[in-house]
């Protein structure tokens, strides 16, 4: 009786390559298709015995590495993929990368080695999506989660930036505030950098100047952005110091707001605040704070729907196997930070 290995051979390819063909799991140019279906038919080899003797291995798990498991917003976005993995029988293999891009690496070679069925991966900053695309190459699917690589096209799960920055921005504009700031944060980073470019726009079309002294950049971290935050607001500057800060995550609003404290500025008479990221309890604080809340575990959710889909989905199914780019709206919640009554 004839083996896989005397259709391979007969057709000059590999064992792997006979299994793309039969099973649609990879493209396969034409000419070596036909010879690999040739040989099936010089051997006598029957194509669903051999279907069922290549037919992929799956191991029902799943790798998600995220850039830091301890931001509220990655960690609802963790919850959210953990509930549809679990509802379709996957478990998850959940990695820190630590925003470190030589860890990102490692941590992704180590799943691939477990030979996990596919990846949700939120990039860390400065990530060169060079260990993404080798798993991607190697025929496991990949999603991006949150944020994206640099000129990254493959498939991507996350929340609009710049729209609601622009919104924002607007909003403060008509409470009166006439130099607005934006503590961004590691513009490495693809939302923080879509945030940036919502902000600059915002302040243009009200006629105004982005001044580079009233964006903080840098880490992004709390007490990073609090230092800074003391040079902006404490007049130890050039420019006037802003009536209004935009802040485009969580670390950074409470640089913020720590910094406004220790200057004995008063939220919202003296200095107006809204917040990108959904700040944990914002409804619990004097003065309650504006947030852009993201559907942060809606994000999850989606993310493993589309892997999933990837992972059962052949090329010849009648779809086109295209890469999915998928944005969801978050929700601007005005409260009384902003200078708005309630």
């Amino acid at each position: 009786m004839a083996t896989i290995v005397d259709v391979a051979e007969r057709a000059g390819v590999s064992i792997s390559t006979v299994s793309h063909v039969v099973n649609g799991t990879r493209r396969v140019a034409e000419k070596t298709r036909a010879s690999v279906l040739k040989a099936i038919e010089e051997t006598g080899y029957r194509q669903d015995a051999l279907a069922r003797s290549l037919r992929r291995s799956l191991t029902d798990s799943i790798g998600l590495v995220v850039s830091d498991t301890g931001q509220p917003a990655f960690a609802d976005m963790v919850r959210g993929v953990e509930a549809e993995a679990t509802k379709a029988g996957y478990t998850l293999l959940l990695a820190n990368s630590g925003e470190d891009p030589e860890q990102e690496a490692r941590t992704l070679e180590a799943l691939s080695a477990r030979r996990v069925d596919g990846l949700i991966v939120a990039p860390s900053a400065g990530s060169s999506g060079e260990a993404i695309d080798a798993i991607r190459n190697s025929g496991t699917p990949v999603v991006l989660m949150d944020r994206v690589g640099s000129g990254d096209s493959g498939d991507q799960v996350g929340v609009e930036n710049l729209a609601p920055v622009r919104e924002l921005v607007a909003h403060l504009v008509g409470h009166g505030c006439r130099a607005i700031a934006l503590a961004a944060g590691n513009l490495n980073v693809s939302t923080i950098s879509e945030r940036y470019l919502g902000y600059a726009q915002a302040v243009k079309e009200a006629g105004f100047t982005v001044h580079p002294g009233h964006v903080i950049t840098g880490s992004g971290l709390s007490q990073e952005t609090c230092a800074a935050a003391l040079d902006m607001l404490g007049d130890r500057g050039p420019l006037v110091p802003p009536d209004a800060v935009v802040c485009s995550s969580t670390e950074t609003a409470i640089g913020v707001l720590e910094a406004a404290s220790r200057l004995g500025l008063r939220i919202p008479d003296d200095l107006k605040i809204a917040v990108f990221d959904g700040f944990p309890h914002a409804d619990l604080f004097e003065p309650r704070l504006t947030t852009v809340e993201q559907p942060a575990f809606e994000i999850g959710v989606t993310a493993m729907r589309l892997l999933q889909k990837r992972i059962t989905q052949k090329p010849g199914d009648g779809e086109a196997w295209g890469s999915e780019v998928i944005r969801l709206k978050p929700r601007i919640v005005y409260r009384t930070s902003c200078g708005c009554a309630s």
